[in-house]
């Protein structure tokens, strides 16, 4: 199945990889400066632009990336959330990012657990992470729902080596046993 093509579908949510017609939302978003305060800050559009086209490259050269996050009932993109490993990484992440009219509605953990059952099952992964600003209590708890834990401080590549972050994670086997 082409890259293109891979679609996930929740109760309420619908993850595919981005697409043309994603951009005004994801835009949108980094320009709000509270939505992007820990997915690399308040962006201008051009700015946001080069970030958009880094992720559909990602599905292009690597085979996955976050997915366009589309909430079934409105057919709006709501965010971007999924498997994400650039060159530097620290290793394998889960990450996640929503607009802020979809906060508060359970849509991170509905869409975090899909995608954390697709990193598992269709890449194969063994191990993942989240990427976590001390901060981002609204991420830490998410990420506690789910059932990773703090595994410690982290280190990003450049540009961002100085904005602290903490690893959270937990193993394909830890993931399998919940419930």
């Amino acid at each position: 199945m082409s890259w293109q093509n891979i679609r996930i579908e929740t109760d309420r949510l619908i993850l595919r990889p981005p697409q043309a017609e994603d951009f005004d939302g994801w835009a949108a978003n980094m320009a709000d400066a509270e939505s992007a305060r820990f997915i690399g800050g308040q962006q201008p559009r051009a700015v946001a632009w080069r970030g958009f086209l880094t992720m559909v490259g990602a599905w292009a050269i690597q085979g996955f990336g976050m997915f366009s996050v589309i909430e079934k009932g409105t057919g709006q993109w709501i965010g971007r959330m999924g498997p994400w490993f650039p060159e530097g990484w620290p290793a394998r992440e889960i990450g996640w990012g929503l607009a802020r009219p979809a906060w508060g509605k359970g849509y991170a953990m509905e869409g975090a657990v899909a995608c954390m059952d697709w990193a598992f099952d269709h890449l194969g992964w063994d191990d993942v992470i989240h990427s976590i600003d001390p901060a981002n209590a609204p991420s830490q708890a998410l990420a506690t729902k789910l059932g990773s834990r703090l595994r410690g401080p982290g280190r990003l590549p450049e540009p961002f080596q100085d904005v602290p972050i903490e690893i959270w994670g937990q193993t394909r086997d830890e993931w399998k046993r919940r419930a």
